[in-house]
């Protein structure tokens, strides 16, 4: 047994320890300093995001939506890291601007961002905040913005894209089409709450009781129900006022006239008409075939008199 061991030992005395090549103690610091550095890199990104969100999610519990500068919008929404979308309303809302759009935009913006903000499904991957051409300029400066009121979708990660600006101009500023718009790029879904308003009932009402009570003063004398001349007058102001553009001023709410930022000065017709059309402009094609259609009939009853 002894002399059948001794051969295995010497060959096991023989064996050399292996070590590694003088030269990969250098390589194998290297990655590891590579590593602790990507770590902690990933790391501070993470504690970065984390002060963001809470940030964020501070300033949704005072109010729905929340006013940025040039500062807070390059640092919450342009600069990484980001892991929440983030809707911004481009506005100019000081009276000096004279800019009743944007005041009926932001309107319909505060009832979106409040359904959102008292909803069951309300999280911190979704947030609205709002830029105001007096508290931002650099900002419309750098993203080559010169109208307003307009919406934009921030994504979470890139940049947005040409569907992330709300066609503000062939939709409508409603809260129940700026969620759809939402729910198309950010796949969050949200139900607008509207306040209620009695202002159309009252209305309503008042009209049916004044012509209520008008029918029954001259109950006994109806003929002027079927007035003809009476009807075509009504009919051809209702013509006149569908088609000399009132309905657009009521809807779109633009100024009566413009004043030149630049001189001063004031202006009734502006060039600009997919944004900043005067409504002073509409009344003309009002006045115009009103007058002639008034004349028209005034010189044939005329003739038959």
């Amino acid at each position: 047994m002894g002399a059948r061991g001794a051969p295995s030992r010497r060959r096991q005395a023989g064996r050399r320890p292996r070590y590694l090549p003088t030269g990969s103690f250098p390589f194998l610091l290297l990655l590891l300093l590579l590593c602790i550095q990507l770590g902690g890199g990933q790391k501070k990104k993470e504690n970065l995001l984390t002060e963001k969100v809470e940030q964020l999610m501070e300033w949704s519990s005072r109010r729905s939506i929340f006013r940025m500068n040039g500062d807070k919008f390059r640092k919450f929404i342009k600069a990484p890291p980001r892991n929440y979308s983030m809707i911004v309303m481009f506005t100019a809302l000081q009276p000096q601007r004279q800019c009743s759009v944007c005041r009926q935009a932001n309107e319909e913006y505060q009832i979106l961002a409040n359904s959102w903000r008292y909803s069951s499904a309300f999280c911190n991957k979704l947030f609205f905040s709002m830029v105001d051409y007096d508290e931002g300029t650099d900002v419309f400066q750098q993203l080559n913005m010169n109208s307003a009121p307009t919406f934009m979708h921030f994504p979470p990660k890139g940049r947005p894209k040409r569907a992330d600006t709300f066609d503000l101009q062939r939709i409508g500023f409603a809260a129940e089409q700026l969620a759809k718009w939402i729910a198309d790029r950010t796949d969050v879904h949200i139900r607008v709450f509207r306040p209620p308003n009695y202002s159309g009932t009252i209305a309503l009402a008042l009209l049916v009781s004044l012509v209520g009570g008008l029918l029954y003063l001259r109950r006994n004398n109806l003929e002027f129900i079927y007035n003809k001349t009476g009807w075509a007058m009504v009919s051809l102001c209702i013509v006149f006022a569908m088609t000399s553009g009132q309905m657009w001023n009521h809807i779109r709410g633009p100024p009566y006239a413009h004043k030149n930022p630049h001189n001063g000065q004031v202006s009734f017709v502006w060039w600009d008409w997919a944004w900043w059309s005067s409504s002073s402009v509409f009344y003309f094609p009002y006045f115009v075939p009103s007058t002639t259609a008034t004349l028209t009939v005034i010189w044939t009853l005329s003739e038959k008199m």
